[in-house]
């Protein structure tokens, strides 16, 4: 007799540890906000320090304007959207080239990066400037710490990657990247 009773208590338990598998699930994409792999892309608020060796009349301090682009002198808009740093630097030596320039020299560095904005139960809502090395809980600081209804656990980011809108709930040690949407939600109880 004690087999039978034995047997469905590991039919239980498997079934009750299949479920718990499955609940966890979910949470794996959540893990992987944070930890994208994907090199920085540029878009629009992004500040750029493009450096033309030898020709200091192109070179200078260019913003990634609402389009998307960069207008460096004496050539058409560049498109940065969605570049990389050494692709826009394959852009524009490409774009003298065809012009002015034999075998022009270009190098690009992000001098300061798009903003990141931060909405609900935070002390001062907003848009701040993006620090290298950020997180959940450096940005809750900047915009004044959570309020009282705060949930302060997790947090809900909105992220642009591959070309496309991500949005997950992460916890307040996240990092956080430049032109992210943090939701500060209220607690419950």
């Amino acid at each position: 007799m004690a087999r039978p009773v034995f047997f469905k208590i590991m039919l239980l338990l498997s079934i009750a540890a299949g479920g718990l598998s499955a609940c966890a699930s979910p949470a794996a994409p959540n893990a992987m906000l944070g930890q994208s792999t994907e090199p920085y892309t540029l878009d629009s608020g992004d500040k750029l320090r493009v450096t033309v060796f030898g020709q200091t009349d192109l070179s200078g301090e260019f913003s990634v304007d609402g389009t998307g682009n960069i207008a460096v002198p004496l050539i058409p808009p560049v498109v940065a959207r969605g570049l990389t740093t050494n692709e826009l630097q394959l852009s524009i030596a490409q774009a003298l080239a065809a012009t002015l320039l034999r075998n022009p020299n270009v190098s690009v560095q992000v001098t300061e990066f798009r903003p990141f904005f931060i909405l609900g139960e935070v002390t001062k809502a907003g848009q701040y400037p993006f620090v290298d090395g950020m997180t959940v809980q450096s940005a809750v600081a900047i915009a004044g710490g959570f309020t009282y209804r705060a949930r302060e656990s997790t947090v809900h980011i909105t992220r642009k990657e591959g070309g496309r809108l991500v949005e997950l709930d992460v916890p307040s040690s996240a990092p956080v990247r430049p032109g992210d949407t943090i939701l500060v939600e209220e607690r419950y109880f």
